[in-house]
């Protein structure tokens, strides 16, 4: 048997994000979650995962998007409080590694506090994959004998298993697949096929005023949430009786 998670970041943004999500979730085939802990739409996001206690929900640890949840963390922020932008960390840069420490960490307390426990770890714009923000995520793994999102090398310390991880976002944009989408996606059953368990990473979500606001990756996150309900692939792999879709707690 073939364990496939289908996981999509940001639940928590926006309410919109968040019907998406469960949406794809109830009448499709999406599996898993990862919550967004300091952002507007997290208390909704609780209230519909305490409606549908069987979505797998991780922590879908922040820095680069809207204002941390700790005052006293100088380092990761802005003039005008925000988290610094993603750009910030494709250069070289420097923050307080404590201070990353302490404010990922009260990020996962407060998943634990709204009475969510975590599947796993994963990260916005995978910032817990640059430079020693990975040994902060390990060191929190560990604390909290979570798995990791495994695309660093050093997550080996915390969670092994026949893994590879594939991007869905790419299904909101096709021109990005180099040939045919259907070739694409036989191809992408048969990789399914060759490991013990696999990651789909993806970005359900509906548009609402928060997304056109405040994100840059927008209308593909309509076109992920029908695909995991209505499109051919999601059907092949409901009844495709060699895959279990699952999430992270089954792994």
């Amino acid at each position: 048997m073939h364990k496939v998670i289908i996981n999509s970041d940001d639940f928590g943004y926006s309410c919109g994000i968040n019907y998406g999500i469960v949406d794809a979730y109830l009448k499709g085939i999406l599996t898993s979650t990862t919550i967004m802990a300091n952002m507007p739409g997290f208390d909704h996001a609780v209230e519909l995962k305490k409606e549908n206690p069987d979505l797998g929900v991780g922590v879908h640890l922040t820095l680069t998007c809207g204002k941390p949840l700790l005052d006293d963390v100088p380092s990761l922020i802005q003039v005008n409080g925000d988290f610094h932008k993603l750009s910030f960390y494709k250069q070289d840069f420097s923050i307080d590694q404590d201070e990353l420490y302490r404010e990922w960490d009260t990020q996962i307390q407060k998943v634990y506090e709204a009475g969510i426990e975590p599947t796993h770890l994963d990260s916005h714009h995978h910032t817990h994959t640059i430079g020693t923000n990975q040994d902060v995520v390990v060191n929190l793994a560990k604390k909290y004998s979570l798995p990791v999102r495994r695309n660093f090398e050093k997550n080996a310390l915390v969670k092994t298993t026949s893994y590879f991880e594939e991007n869905f976002d790419i299904i909101g944009d096709p021109k990005n697949i180099e040939g045919n989408l259907d070739v694409y996606l036989d191809n992408l059953v048969k990789k399914l096929k060759a490991y013990e368990s696999t990651e789909i990473m993806c970005h359900a979500g509906y548009i609402d005023k928060a997304i056109l606001n405040g994100s840059s990756f927008i209308f593909p996150r309509a076109y992920q949430t029908d695909f995991l309900i209505n499109s051919s692939f999601a059907k092949k792999l409901l009844n495709d009786a060699s895959i279990q879709l699952v999430h992270y707690g089954a792994i």
